[in-house]
C-alpha cells in the first residue's frame, strides 16, 4: 500500500491574523526635559475593548504621556507599540491614520457652524477630502445620514441645527465626542472628558463614554474618581512620572501608595477624590 503523504494542517499561511490582546503597549517609555524626568520608565498595557483610566495627582506626567502617544513629543527612550507594531518614531498624522485619536484637544469644534455641520466636517476629514464650505448644500448631502447617526449616538439629534456657540458646555463636550467618532478611531484617548462640568453634565458624558466604548478601546485621563470607578475596567496610577499602582478600581483605591499620593496620608480609602 502506497504511503499517504502527511501535510501540516492548517498550513501556517492559512492561519488567520488574530488581533493582539493589548492594543497599546509602552515599554520603558521615558521623557526628560533638561534633566527633569516627566515620564519615568512606564510599562503600560491597554487591553483591547477595555476602558482604561490613567490617573494621578497634578504633575504626575499624565498629559506628557498622552503627548508621547500622539507623537507631539518624542520619547527620550522607550518603545510604543500599537496593534503589535512599533510606532515610536512615527509622525502625528501617521499615528492618527492608524486609528489613535485624541479627543477634546485636537478634535476642536467650530463655534459658528451648526452642530450637524461640525460632524459633517469631521466626516470629510476622515474621507481625506477638503472641507468645501463653499459648495452647495446638496453636494454634501451624502454625509448627512452618517452625521445624524453620530449625533444620535451622543444624544444630540435635537440640537442638529443649533449653532455650536450656543450649546451648553456639557453638550459641546458631547459634540466633540461625536466629531472624534467621525474619525473612526480604534483607540480613543480622552483627556479630562468631564473637566469643568456640573454634576448633571458629568453623569451624561460618563454614560456617553460607556455607550460609545462598544467596539473600541478607550484610554482616558480623568480626575473624577466617581467617573473612573463607574466605567473603567482597569486603572493605572502615575506619580512623578512613574507607575505606582495598576489594576481594577477596587484594588487600586485601597493601595496605600495611591491614597498617600492623593490625600497625603495612608489612613483612609480613596473615594471621590478629584
Amino acid at each position: 500500500m502506497d504511503s499517504v503523504p502527511v501535510y501540516p494542517y492548517p498550513p501556517e499561511s492559512a492561519l488567520p491574523d488574530l488581533p493582539v490582546e493589548y492594543i497599546l503597549e509602552t515599554r520603558g517609555l521615558t521623557k526628560e526635559f533638561k534633566g527633569f524626568v516627566a515620564v519615568n520608565n512606564v510599562d503600560l498595557k491597554v487591553q483591547r475593548g477595555h476602558i482604561h483610566a490613567l490617573i494621578g495627582p497634578n504633575g504626575a506626567g499624565k498629559t506628557t504621556y498622552f503627548n508621547l502617544l500622539t507623537k507631539f513629543l518624542l520619547p527620550t527612550r522607550g518603545t510604543i507599540l500599537f496593534n503589535g507594531n512599533d510606532i515610536t518614531s512615527e509622525k502625528p498624522a501617521q499615528t492618527a491614520r492608524r486609528g489613535i485619536v485624541r479627543s477634546f484637544q485636537i478634535s476642536a469644534v467650530f463655534p459658528h457652524m451648526t452642530v450637524l455641520e461640525n460632524v459633517r466636517a469631521a466626516l470629510q476629514r476622515n474621507l481625506g477630502t477638503s472641507f468645501h464650505f463653499w459648495k452647495a448644500e446638496d453636494t454634501l448631502y451624502h454625509l448627512h445620514q452618517r452625521a445624524r447617526e453620530l449625533l444620535e449616538a451622543v444624544d444630540l439629534s435635537s440640537f442638529a441645527n443649533e449653532m455650536t456657540v450656543n450649546l451648553p458646555y456639557g453638550r459641546k463636550r458631547a459634540l466633540e465626542l461625536a466629531t472624534t467618532l467621525a474619525l473612526e478611531p480604534e483607540l480613543m484617548l480622552l483627556d479630562e472628558p468631564t473637566q469643568g462640568m456640573g454634576h448633571e453634565d458629568v453623569d451624561r458624558v460618563t454614560q456617553l463614554i460607556k455607550k460609545v466604548s462598544a467596539g473600541r478601546t478607550i484610554l482616558m485621563v480623568e480626575h473624577n474618581m466617581n467617573v473612573v470607578s463607574s466605567i473603567a475596567d482597569r486603572i493605572t496610577v502615575l506619580q512623578r512620572g512613574a507607575i505606582i499602582a495598576d489594576g481594577p478600581y477596587a484594588e487600586v483605591s485601597k493601595n496605600p501608595l495611591v491614597i498617600e499620593a492623593y490625600m497625603g496620608t495612608a489612613d483612609t480609602e480613596l473615594q471621590g477624590a478629584h
